[in-house]
């Protein structure tokens, strides 16, 4: 049965955030890191989904302000240069001691959506209280750009929690090479299981609901934001 939930804007030391969440709090949490939309309407979407199952949503805000609600994707894919790997893992973690401190979560994971996606698989390996890693189609491209000076492939090696990584095979950011290059770091770790999903002919991206007029990318979300849901489910659970 789903639950009534709590949506909110709020600050955490500083820090702009958007917080869905089962009436009267959960147990369970999970940090959200989205693509470079920002907090929009499909991001808030997610969390509301999350929180109707029994989950408390934390959603970090990329660009401190703008999302899709108001400023233009070019406007928004300009800003992700401006993005600092230091600044934004320490965002991160700020929100992430919020969940697992004022909110009340004894068990915290993180999702992440493209740029996001990368960032968990970071996180994850930077900081071994989450539960979980969840990347939806993580960008780490075959050009490095300057900005990125964490290596997202030597981070998801470290990860000790489960991890699911879904990847597109028509991802037009990620190639083959690079996703082999993630699975081989997430499946030679000897601490923490990997669920990998490959989804023939989805485009980067197939997460969100701007993708969906491609059929491919509409039944790949349709496949897999379920067994992301018990996925989130079942490691959360204290």
């Amino acid at each position: 049965m789903k639950q009534d939930i709590e949506r909110s804007r709020l600050v955490v030391n500083g820090l702009g955030a958007y917080l869905a969440r089962p009436a009267g709090g959960s147990e369970s949490g999970m940090l959200l890191l989205p693509m470079v939309t920002g907090i929009g309407e499909q991001v808030r979407d997610w969390a509301h989904e999350l929180a109707a199952t029994g989950v408390t949503a934390l959603v970090w805000d990329p660009f401190h302000g703008p999302s899709s609600d108001d400023t233009s994707m070019p406007d928004l894919l300009a800003k992700m240069p401006e993005l600092d790997d230091a600044v934004a893992l320490d965002e991160q973690a700020q929100l992430l001691d919020h969940l697992l401190g004022e909110l009340g979560c004894a068990s915290a994971g993180v999702i992440g959506w493209c740029l996001g996606g990368r960032f968990a698989l970071i996180l994850g390996g930077r900081d071994h209280r989450v539960a979980n890693v969840v990347a939806y189609h993580p960008t780490v491209p075959g050009e490095t750009p300057p900005n990125h000076t964490m290596d997202a492939v030597a981070h998801a090696g470290l990860i000790k929690a489960p991890v699911m990584m879904l990847y597109p095979t028509a991802d037009e950011l990620v190639p083959r090479a690079r996703f082999d290059e993630l699975q081989a770091a997430l499946q030679g770790r000897v601490t923490g299981a990997s669920l990998i999903h490959v989804y023939p002919g989805a485009e980067h991206g197939f997460a969100s609901r701007t993708r969906h007029g491609e059929p491919v990318n509409a039944g790949a979300f349709a496949i897999s934001w379920p067994q992301v849901l018990d996925f989130i489910r079942v490691t959360t659970k204290i």
